[in-house]
């Protein structure tokens, strides 16, 4: 992940000083770092973050310069320091302790998530109620993620509702339920030291996909974010309603652009994704 970004002139020294904050090598966890450890969630959270705003202290002044900003689930940490609310030291230090809380909340009982792809959005998230689970993710683009009970999970891959198709994923526990509400609680006595700012540039909350102005809210919306679920669908309308024609994904990058390429096709015309340095050269 991180490997091309650290060749840049003193990617090494900020990513040095962000490992010093979290207690964790990024440095070689972003480098040489086994798949296993990587999909740690105590790792993985605290390591997109911090790709993400590395990549974004090296976009081209003239790029996006006051663009509208949105993050998609511990995204939103990394969003809210390119909107001013958080400083990146204090980004990647809160997604540590977000992912060191999510996995312990994770291991206090056996819960999973699954991808329902296809199907009306509505009938989906009724279904997943009838079996106990939730829609901890909608993704628009025809994809909702549900989280609960590994054992109901278990249940909606076998026997999937009519029209859909549903896929297990490889996480460590039920993400955006009441499961992490251990994790919500510690996390909202961190960010309690925190000062936030109000937001530079219009900021979309995954809530509802609406901008927030204030700095305290937001940071409010992060913390309680855990439990609830994120809305990317909504998020991505608020983008349109914006009048966002253009969009640049952060790294790790990919998965965005593509719902954004079938949710709003037609309205962004050019959704790019930042995967390498070289990808900055395109954007200048």
């Amino acid at each position: 992940m991180l490997t091309p970004w650290l060749e840049l002139d003193g990617a090494r020294d900020r990513v040095a000083q962000w490992s010093e904050n979290t207690g964790l090598d990024l440095t070689r966890l972003g480098t040489e770092g086994s798949a296993e450890e990587i999909q740690d969630t105590a790792v993985a959270q605290p390591l997109i973050v911090a790709a993400s705003l590395l990549a974004f202290e090296y976009l081209p002044s003239s790029v996006a310069a006051d663009a509208p900003v949105a993050g998609h689930s511990v995204g939103e940490l990394a969003a809210a320091a390119i909107a001013g609310v958080l400083s990146a030291d204090d980004a990647v230090a809160l997604a540590a302790v977000r992912g060191a809380e999510m996995a312990a909340a994770c291991a206090a009982e056996p819960t999973s998530m699954a991808a329902v792809m296809l199907g009306e959005p509505d009938d989906v998230v009724a279904w997943l109620h009838e079996n106990g689970l939730e829609a901890a993710n909608r993704n628009g683009a025809g994809q909702i993620v549900a989280s609960g009970p590994a054992d109901a999970i278990e249940r909606i891959v076998a026997e999937p509702l009519a029209g859909t198709k549903v896929r297990a994923l490889k996480v460590a526990g039920a993400f955006h339920t009441k499961y992490m509400a251990p994790a919500e609680e510690a996390l909202r006595t961190h960010a309690g030291k925190l000062v936030p700012s109000d937001p530079t540039r219009p900021l979309l909350s995954n809530s509802d996909g609406g901008v927030v102005t204030s700095g305290e809210e937001y940071l409010s919306r992060l913390v309680s974010q855990v439990t609830r679920p994120v809305r990317w669908d909504l998020t991505m309308r608020g983008l349109a309603e914006l009048g966002v024609d253009r969009t640049i994904e952060l790294p790790p990058a990919g998965t965005l652009t593509g719902l954004v390429r079938r949710e709003l096709k037609g309205t962004v015309t050019t959704p790019f994704a930042v995967k390498t340095p070289a990808h900055l050269e395109e954007l200048a």
